[in-house]
């Protein structure tokens, strides 16, 4: 079998490709820039994904297409930028995806569609997901969408927020947070995440919308001091007054709207404290090899 993972050079987008690897895939990554990830047996297309040329290229004789790609800093989106990556973007895939004959195309969303929060990041998310749905009636492509909650772990960048979180208390021996810390979030480890990425190609995935989260709800201030003690240094905590919440949502994403998804989750997954430590390892390398420049 297989499988092009567009936006593969990213945080979850890079994992999923080593687990389709990792199952014996024939995997191609098609990104913006080269995967600093890519193993020997991987592909890579350098491109962009408002190429139709090259992305019809791309695609054609895979029988598996995934996109990850999309501007998803919420805090700081450019609307007409985010609209043309998130939305047209997904177009050109799946479009050249229903024209070569796919067995499976999934789209990467996210539980902001549950919400009104979100920005453009947010709408584009949910507009995407109308349009894969309606390609589906239209030319009966199979697909399944998969909605992701807060991914953490090693490959993340600055938008990640918990690598924020970790950068800034390696760095500023802080951490600051708009909000009193009683916002629940549940957050999954990214690998364990990409396994579950892979599962569902699975036949009783086939045309379903999955919740991929955590396993519990945890506080935004239990979490600052988890990584407080792990750290065992003296992190300051700091939360700012807010009564705008802005983008973000506080308790949970959901509003009442019929998205009805199965929600995916795996009795083996990462503990939440290993999995900072081998966040906290990664950032700090990164701190180190900030310091030397």
């Amino acid at each position: 079998m297989k499988a092009i993972v567009f936006g593969g050079s990213g945080f979850i987008g890079s994992h999923v490709a080593d687990e389709l690897t990792k199952r014996n895939y024939d995997v191609t990554i098609f990104d913006s820039i080269s995967s600093k990830y890519l193993q020997p047996k991987q592909q890579m297309v350098v491109g962009d994904i408002l190429d139709y040329d090259l992305v019809t290229k791309s695609i054609k004789g895979q029988d598996v297409v995934y996109n990850f790609v999309a501007n998803a800093d919420i805090d700081t989106i450019n609307p007409i930028e985010t609209l043309m990556t998130n939305v047209m973007g997904n177009a050109y895939i799946i479009n050249a995806a229903c024209n070569s004959n796919v067995k499976r195309f999934i789209f990467a969303s996210s539980i902001y569609v549950y919400s009104n929060k979100g920005a453009f990041y947010g709408s584009s998310k949910r507009c995407c997901e109308d349009v894969v749905k309606d390609y589906h009636d239209e030319y009966e492509i199979p697909f399944t969408i998969i909605r992701y909650g807060s991914l953490y772990g090693p490959r993340a960048n600055y938008h990640n927020w918990i690598h924020k979180v970790i950068k800034q208390a390696l760095t500023e021996n802080k951490i600051t947070r708009k909000g009193d810390g009683e916002e629940l979030r549940e957050y999954i480890y990214v690998k364990d995440a990409a396994s579950l990425s892979v599962d569902i190609l699975r036949p009783e995935f086939e045309n379903q919308s999955v919740n991929i989260t955590g396993n519990q709800q945890l506080k935004i201030k239990d979490l600052h001091v988890m990584i407080k003690e792990i750290l065992n240094k003296d992190i300051k905590l700091e939360y700012l007054p807010t009564t705008d919440w802005g983008s973000h949502y506080e308790i949970t994403p959901y509003i009442f709207k019929p998205q009805v998804a199965k929600k995916l989750t795996s009795n083996q997954y990462h503990d939440l404290g290993q999995g900072l430590l081998e966040c906290m390892e990664e950032i700090s390398k990164e701190v180190q090899d900030e310091n030397k420049l």
